[in-house]
């Protein structure tokens, strides 16, 4: 009995409170809540994915579409780079030591080749106001002429060495007309969604072809004589720069207007001088630079002062050219994709880690190999970045010259930091120290990138991209 009236109650209670909670809601909503109609929810939720499923299509529909539209241009900067100047620096290793021993020239007097790299900082902004003024190439056509005759000219050399060195300073000026500062040009003039990944593949030309034409060439000379190989040097420069320059669309003639550049030299260099831009980007360029020599000819004699052996330095180097592989082909994915100083803080922030694993002395293998795969991406990821910056924030109009000033700040930071090396060494005797502080220069190097503007408003920009025009 007791228990049938307790159900009574409790029944009695959620009714009238059902009955209270339902006259609160009549009275505050004024309507009985309605019922959501989940198939239409579903619908709806199913038709948002699909627009943004269709919209990343097209986007990457239009990504490609603009390298396939533009592949003229694109395909001529590669073969003109993969046969132009940066692709020949290699000639030198393989030539060298037929050359010493034909005319018995000093070791201590070939290494003078060394200061061929300062003829940089002269030629390349030169060529990069050559090409403002008259295009890629009229410009090109300088270097395609004068690297052929200039080693048909050493093919025919009798041993002196006065003569030799003039003959390669001359080279080196004027085949500055086909580096990167030149053909990036006719690649940033007709892309934009995919301007990173074109100038990723643009500059990956001149390490494939050391790949496949330094084997051959080392073994044609070690057959046919070191004066044969200069031949074969010209044939191959000559042949690879008509291909190129009939490549490479014309430059139309809006873009080398007296409207669309500037008058002089003078007033290119007064516009970039009062660009505090410029200042802040030449400045973390040639601070993130300070241990780039490091990395093209001292790599080897820094492991093995940590212990690596040669076959340990070996595997290393292979996994440095993946990392530049990787490296610059990521580079120039995020690039299209996100902050451009984010990523050159982060390009340039990848040095200093690997220095400082090396300088750690940690005794592992694995953690040299980290290091120098991080040099690897860091160094195969610069190209592409500075290419990439000059045209995001300078424009077209004066690429060239902003441009030559670029990559002649690293030749600056690089010969900087060979110098510190050499008082770091006589002071300390070791690498340790030079590997920190280049490391420490390099991270405030990198942070001047976050300086740099993170979008870039259309009158800031010296001239707006061109159009294809094949």
């Amino acid at each position: 009995m007791i228990i049938a009236i307790t159900i009574i109650c409790q029944s009695s209670t959620d009714r009238g409170f059902r009955q209270q909670k339902h006259g609160r809601g009549r009275q505050s909503g004024g309507a009985p809540k309605k019922t959501v109609d989940q198939p239409a929810v579903a619908a709806s939720l199913a038709q948002s994915r699909l627009d943004k499923h269709n919209f990343r299509l097209g986007r990457d529909m239009a990504y490609l579409k603009e390298l396939m539209q533009n592949w003229r241009s694109l395909a001529g900067a590669t073969i003109g780079l993969s046969s132009g100047f940066t692709a020949l620096a290699f000639t030198n290793t393989i030539m060298g030591p037929h050359l010493i021993k034909a005319f018995g020239w000093s070791h201590a007097d070939f290494a003078l080749l060394g200061t061929m790299g300062m003829v940089a900082l002269v030629g390349l902004p030169i060529a990069g106001r050559l090409v403002d003024s008259f295009g890629v190439r009229r410009t090109a056509s300088i270097g395609f002429v004068a690297g052929p005759i200039s080693f048909i000219v050493m093919s025919r050399m009798s041993g002196d060495f006065t003569f030799y060195l003039a003959l390669m300073l001359v080279q080196n000026l004027l085949c500055m007309t086909t580096t990167a500062t030149v053909f990036t040009r006719a690649v940033v003039e007709h892309t934009k969604k995919a301007r990173g990944l074109a100038l990723a593949i643009t500059a990956s030309g001149p390490a494939l072809a050391i790949a496949i034409l330094g084997p051959m060439l080392n073994n044609y000379v070690a057959a046919a004589g070191w004066r044969a190989g200069f031949i074969a040097l010209a044939i191959y420069i000559a042949v690879g720069g008509v291909f190129s320059l009939l490549l490479v669309p014309p430059t139309k003639p809006a873009e080398i207007s007296r409207t669309s550049k500037p008058k002089n030299t003078k007033e290119a260099y007064l516009t970039l001088a009062r660009m505090p831009t410029f200042w802040i980007m030449l400045a973390a360029i040639v601070m993130s630079n300070v241990s780039q020599f490091m990395t093209n000819s001292q790599l080897g004699v820094v492991l093995q002062a940590y212990d690596a052996t040669t076959k340990q330095i070996s595997g290393m180097i292979s996994m440095f050219a993946m990392g530049v592989l990787i490296g610059r082909f990521a580079c120039g994915l995020a690039l299209d994709r996100f902050s451009a100083p984010v990523v050159a803080l982060l390009v340039m922030a990848i040095p200093p880690v690997g220095q400082f694993l090396i300088a750690a002395d940690l005794h592992s293998t694995v953690a040299l190999s980290a290091a120098v795969m991080l040099l690897g991406l860091s160094y195969g990821a610069e190209g592409d970045l500075i290419s990439f910056l000059v045209a995001r924030f300078f424009g077209i109009q004066i690429f060239g010259t902003v441009m030559g000033l670029m990559v002649a700040a690293i030749t600056l930071g690089s010969t900087g930091g060979a110098f510190l090396l050499r008082v770091t060494l006589q002071q300390t005797g070791s690498y340790g120290t030079f590997l920190v502080v280049s490391g420490i220069i390099a991270l405030f190097g990198s942070l001047l990138f976050l300086i740099l503007p993170r979008t870039v408003k259309p009158h800031e920009s010296a001239m707006p991209p061109a159009q294809p025009t094949g």
